[in-house]
């Protein structure tokens, strides 16, 4: 018998749990999942909490019921990995050994990387909304809360799902105009990148939105440290940004068990260095990685896992016959953006091409259009809830093609 190990239970440990144990032999493979939190998070439900557009309850449910029979669940914290003896080190005291081992433990928030982020006005006039608690808490904040300068900072470039802190802004937009407050809420959008968005054609867009809906987007601005006394933000450079409510979207790490096993890429960001196209570990032919864990350059977001497992599923199972890996993945990614009053915007990209309008999945009928704001878009990001715990997780495919495609999409759009 040989032992598949899988590192992290959240969204792309569970898809991969799920398409791996109909294809290996329970005679011949034992897989095991090892995760330190039971439950599991529809972690883009967290972005509604905050607006009243969801329910806590609706996003939580015990990762023990979403992993399929003949897999084993094992909660414990993972203190590192030791691939030359090809063995798990739990922080229990056991060790587990491996045949083949899958690194899916993701990004997590680390507001204390960041001086005064996460100090006296942490949950009180700062929060995320990252995390199940922090959404919950600035829930109760935004019900009660009064107006003044609401501040959204990006404190770095790389974080999970890099659209939310955009649909987070388009939707406190719609939120207080709907409450009747919006003339008493200014919405400032501080970045370290140069635009809304990191690629051209999308920032265009975007940034126009930003500005149709007043939003101010203050770019290149590197967080160095907040002053709570004085509630500011203020940059390397020594630029200052004053606010009322700040919601952080902070530095993301991956996790810690990845520098403790000397696996973690030069940024010292536990992010593991990752073939970009066969999705196997760089250094380590029997360690592969998915999602957020990666460090290939390409959105830490959940369609990204998606379309990694569909290549992941087929080179796993090429590299246990012997064969040479296939250079599959193009870092494809498929999101939907929510912009406010029942309307969203929709981006497919890959490593190569960046988002285009057009029409989606179907060219010319779609019905989802690229880079342009419909209801229909917003149906479509509402009905992917279902989608996630019916489809994705179970590890069934999904009617999008897992390689981008140009079909639909406007390649020559004026600047």
């Amino acid at each position: 018998m040989k032992d598949f190990l899988i590192l992290g239970g959240g969204t792309a440990g569970t898809m991969m749990a799920n398409k791996l144990r109909r294809k290996l032999r329970a005679d011949e493979w034992s897989i095991t999942i090892i995760d330190k939190d039971p439950l599991h998070y529809y972690q883009p439900g967290f972005l509604f909490i905050p607006f009243g557009m969801c329910e806590p309850s609706d996003v939580v449910r015990p990762k023990a019921d979403l992993i399929p029979k003949g897999v084993t669940f094992r909660i414990a914290e993972v203190e590192k990995v030791d691939p030359k003896e090809k063995r798990v080190l739990l922080e229990d005291g056991d060790t587990l050994p491996y045949d083949l081992l899958l690194i899916a433990t993701g990004t997590t928030p680390r507001p204390e990387e960041t001086p005064g982020l996460k100090e006296d006005l942490w949950y009180r006039d700062i929060f995320d909304f990252y995390t199940f608690e922090g959404a919950c808490a600035l829930a109760d904040k935004l019900m009660d809360w009064k107006g003044g300068r609401l501040v959204i900072n990006l404190a770095e470039s790389i974080f999970k799902c890099p659209i939310a802190p955009l649909e987070f802004a388009f939707l406190a937009d719609s939120y207080f105009a709907e409450r009747g407050m919006r003339d008493r809420v200014r919405i400032v959008y501080v970045t370290p990148l140069s635009g809304a968005f990191t690629k051209p054609i999308a920032t265009r867009f975007l940034g126009q939105l930003m500005k149709d809906k007043g939003i101010e987007v203050i770019p290149e601005f590197y967080l160095e440290r907040v002053d709570n006394d004085r509630k500011v933000l203020i940059s390397y450079d020594e630029r200052e940004v004053p606010f009322d409510l700040l919601v952080s979207i902070p530095i993301n790490m991956g996790a810690d068990m990845v520098n403790a096993s000397g696996m973690g890429d030069a940024d010292d960001l536990n992010f593991i260095p990752t073939d970009k196209h066969t999705l196997q570990a760089k250094e380590h032919d029997d360690i592969f990685v998915i999602g957020d864990a990666t460090n290939v350059p390409t959105s830490k977001a959940g369609s990204v896992a998606h379309f990694e497992a569909e290549v992941l599923e087929e080179n796993i199972l090429r590299h246990i016959e012997g064969q040479d890996l296939l250079p599959d993945f193009d870092g494809h990614a498929n999101c939907f953006i929510e912009t406010g009053r029942g309307k969203a915007t929709l981006i497919d990209f890959n490593y190569d091409t960046e988002p285009l309008p057009g029409s989606f999945p179907i060219p010319i009928l779609g019905p989802m259009r690229l880079l342009k704001e419909t209801r229909m878009n917003h149906m479509g990001k509402l009905a992917f809830e279902w989608i996630y715990w019916n489809m994705l997780l179970p590890g069934r495919r999904l009617p999008v093609s897992t390689q981008m495609t140009m079909k639909g999409k406007k390649q020559k759009v004026a600047s």
